[in-house]
């Protein structure tokens, strides 16, 4: 599922997918959905029992935060080295 089809698809929700295609960036450009909620709590406790050496990714589908606020991301999984 492209990303552009994963946020129509779970407007507003916490996902949790399996990256399965990266573009040029290592930016994420086709998933597969493991878990999806509107509570980000639920999609990290299903982090944690991901495989080891799964390469997952966590988005959030909704509005970007307005300024003033700030935003922190967590990479979980295998990764080539640069």
């Amino acid at each position: 599922m492209t990303i552009k089809q994963l946020k129509k698809q779970y407007k507003d929700e916490w996902i949790l997918g399996q990256v399965l295609e990266e573009n040029e960036m290592r930016e994420p450009k086709k998933v597969k959905v493991i878990t999806h909620s509107k509570d980000r709590e639920d999609v990290y406790n299903a982090l944690l029992k991901v495989r080891p050496g799964l390469h997952v990714a966590t988005f959030y589908t909704g509005e970007i935060p307005k300024n003033g606020y700030a935003v922190a991301f967590w990479v979980y999984g295998k990764r080539d080295k640069i």
